[in-house]
């Protein structure tokens, strides 16, 4: 991590830097409680540094920088608007979005977050990930994953340390859970549109500085996130961080000055006339063309993998790091990822789509990189549904070739935090989001997802049968497909959010008592048997028979034939891997008393 930004202790000495190369001067502002102590810094190149003699572990401090304020020209000058640290690492309270925008000259010292100096990390010695391709990947929300689980101390509740709780990673090794990913736990702000509707952003892609942990769900600061690691790490689980690096929460020209706005706005991407490029459709994109951009994401991906011992990384709309403008597959941003001594062997996972130009690149990232696979989660419920084919499924099941080639970088999955969940798929044929506020027109609108005859809750035996033998089989189909695999908390034991595929507005905690125990042993159950053959699933076995219901062999027009009603497949040269899927049956194996694969 460069020790040129931030703030650092060395030698006796407390140093703070912070980049703004446009700003015409800028003070160090520190805090004892409500008083406010200004320093003026120096200029050094494009940052602005200050020292303090002695060991200033636990000062609260921010940034005022004074420049030119020209919205036209993109200068955001003003010493009224306290900056939170891009570098900080630790946050003495959340951010909160303010019930109308702060005029030029408006003080927002008492509104804004300071950042907490922190002394010296302890560097974590550097292992290979716990994880390996094949892998479950097993996605938390971390406040409503613990919230309300029963073993875990009411205090604990909610924050990261409750993830090191015995209960918890016995249930995650229940799961045979290669890796946790969690949903960011940087510090963000609500979107501008909630607070007034009484809502609030419970998932965390608004962030505002990058690397700060969120004070709410990490109140431990980076200790409680590397102990938690550790532990986890003990347990043989790895630990992955869902991170947005594609925009800031400081939103469109109508959101506050918070961060980098008031300090470098030069690191959002604008079009030639000026204006805000928005690719993420949350405002604004961060500009990666800039160097200083990609090196606030290189220094925030070293500290997390330097001082918590971080497994890897997924990136929330990926293309935009590799951007300038257009997507690139060859971007710098890749090559000073792979030369890193500590980032080159981590698991980098992209979301690989935003909605800019050439937007969807599914397929184009790195070869050493995996990505999330929405046309496996597409076909896959297409089939089940009864309106896809069994070419497509068998596509997803083998690997994606037509995406990926040979060589698997798939991450299978079902259900995500965004979009229904898996419960939700087999319940619900059409979004249910009025309680977002928006009319109920957020959220993806075709999500082929079915009912079985009845829209959400019902007491029909036959109906809710039928839906626990569609779980079965969208679980077994995802257990049996070659790649890696994802699963969301919750959705092991049947969690819902009551139809709505868009959740990040509302406090939807996991039930723990409540939970689908057969669900859930049917899901360890599965796991089980592919974490103990994990090497069948990270290539798809060479040869084979592909046959079709009636056993015969499959041609052209049965794989693109809607009414086929499944396959099976026999490995080749005597080998265990073995399936069969049908829609009639759902998914079983090639013996009654088998998983769906073997």
């Amino acid at each position: 991590m460069s020790e040129r930004l931030g703030a650092h202790i060395a030698g006796g000495v407390t140093r703070f830097a912070v980049r703004a190369p446009l700003a015409e001067s800028l003070e160090l502002c520190l805090f004892d409680g409500a008083i406010e102590t200004r320093r003026p810094m120096t200029r050094q190149d494009e940052a602005w540094v200050a020292e303090l003699s002695g060991d200033h572990t636990g000062t609260r401090y921010g940034y005022r920088a004074h420049g030119v304020y020209h919205l036209e020209h993109n200068l955001w000058f003003d010493p009224a608007k306290l900056l939170v640290d891009p570098y900080a690492r630790e946050l003495d309270r959340r951010f909160i979005q303010l019930p109308r925008l702060a005029q030029y000259g408006e003080d927002t010292a008492d509104l804004m977050p300071r950042a907490i100096v922190t002394g010296p990390q302890p560097d974590v010695p550097h292992q290979s990930p716990r994880f390996r391709r094949g892998g479950l990947i097993y996605e938390v929300n971390v406040a409503g994953f613990t919230a309300l689980h029963p073993d875990v101390l009411q205090a604990q509740r909610g924050t990261i340390a409750a993830l090191a709780h015995p209960a918890v990673i016995a249930h995650l090794t229940k799961l045979r859970v290669s890796a946790v990913e969690l949903m960011p736990i940087i510090a963000w702000i609500d979107e501008r549109h909630l607070p007034p509707l009484g809502l609030a952003n419970h998932w965390g892609y608004n962030p505002v500085a990058m690397m700060a942990l969120d004070p709410g769900l990490c109140p431990g600061g980076v200790a409680e996130l590397r102990e938690t690691v550790a532990e986890l790490h003990a347990a043989g689980i790895g630990v992955i961080l869902d991170l947005v690096f594609n925009h800031s929460g400081e939103s469109d020209v109508h959101g506050g000055t918070l961060s980098l706005r008031g300090l470098d706005p030069a690191a959002y991407a604008r079009a030639p006339d000026g204006t805000l490029i928005n690719d993420t459709g949350c405002g604004n994109t961060l500009d990666f063309a800039n160097p200083a951009v990609r090196c606030l994401l290189i220094d925030t991906l070293d500290h997390f993998v330097r001082h918590c011992g971080v497994d890897g990384f997924r990136f929330d709309l990926a293309p935009v790091i590799a951007r300038g403008p257009g997507f690139d597959a060859h971007a710098p941003i890749f090559a000073e990822l792979a030369a890193h001594p500590r980032l080159a062997d981590r698991v980098m996972i992209a979301e690989p789509w935003d909605i800019g130009p050439g937007g969807y690149q599914l397929g184009h990232f790195p070869s050493n990189w995996l990505e999330c696979n929405d046309r496996y989660r597409d076909d896959v419920r297409r089939f089940w549904r009864g309106t896809g084919t069994v070419g497509a499924l068998a596509t997803r099941l083998a690997g994606s070739s037509d995406l990926f080639g040979d060589d698997c970088r798939s991450v299978n999955f079902l259900a995500a935090h965004d979009g229904f969940t898996l419960a939700d798929i087999v319940a619900y044929e059409h979004r249910h989001n009025h309680a977002n506020g928006e009319a109920g027109r957020d959220g993806h609108g075709d999500n082929h997802s079915w009912n079985s005859g009845a829209e959400g809750p019902t007491d029909d035996p036959q109906i809710t049968a039928r839906r626990a033998a569609d779980m079965r089989a969208l679980l077994g189909t995802l257990f049996a497909s070659t790649g890696t695999i994802m699963l969301t908390a919750g959705d092991e034991f049947g969690r819902s959010q009551h139809g709505n595929n868009n959740a990040y507005c509302q406090d939807m905690p996991v039930a723990w008592d409540s939970r689908d125990v057969a669900l859930e042993d049917h899901v360890a159950a599965l796991s089980a048997h592919r974490a103990d053959n994990l090497e069948a699933f990270v290539r798809f076995p060479d040869g084979g028979q592909w046959l079709s219901p009636e056993g015969g062999p499959m041609t052209p027009a049965l794989w693109d034939d809607p009414a086929t009603d499944g396959f099976t497949y026999r490995g080749p040269h005597g080998e265990s891997y073995h399936l069969h899927i049908s829609r009639s049956e759902h998914i079983a194996a090639s013996a009654a008393d088998a998983p769906a694969c073997r």
